[in-house]
């Protein structure tokens, strides 16, 4: 009984080159589809529009002096508001939206209630970084936006 040695040839290298290049785009590929499918990267639809009014807004909210920080704790989700002094505000009105940042499917609405010195909802949030994007309207109409970042500990 005879072997016989079988002998890489050019051809077969080709293939073998051509094959890991395939995997390689392919795999590109699906990423690149997945990461543009995911998140929208749009924050506004049109940005000239948005920008027009952008420092009058601006000067509005920094008017209104307030400084907003949140926490995550024993499952509720903590936002406080305060002035200039130091002292908690309640907003005439509150929207905010609760998601991460990379994407959107975890996205809700946090059901804030205010306890005298902050708002406060029932979350359970898993760890890592999670954005809430606020709006507020003062009590004297001005309107005050912003995105605050949360870390959640693991």
């Amino acid at each position: 009984m005879t072997t016989s040695e079988r002998k890489l040839t050019g051809w077969h290298a080709l293939a073998i080159f051509g094959g890991c290049f395939a995997v390689i785009i392919s795999v590109n590929l699906v990423l690149a589809y997945s990461a543009v499918s995911t998140f929208p990267g749009l924050e506004v639809k049109n940005s000239y529009v948005a920008s027009q009014g952008f420092d009058e807004r601006r000067a509005e909210q920094e008017a209104l002096g307030w400084t907003v920080a949140a926490r995550a704790t024993g499952g509720l989700l903590i936002l406080s508001i305060t002035d200039a002094e130091g002292r908690p505000v309640q907003a005439g009105t509150l929207d905010a939206v609760l998601g991460r940042a990379t994407h959107v499917q975890d996205d809700r609405t946090p059901d804030f209630a205010f306890d005298g010195k902050a708002y406060v909802a029932r979350e359970s949030l898993q760890p890592g970084n999670w954005n809430i994007r606020m709006k507020a309207t003062a009590l004297d109409g001005s309107l005050f936006e912003q995105r605050v970042v949360l870390h959640v500990d693991g």
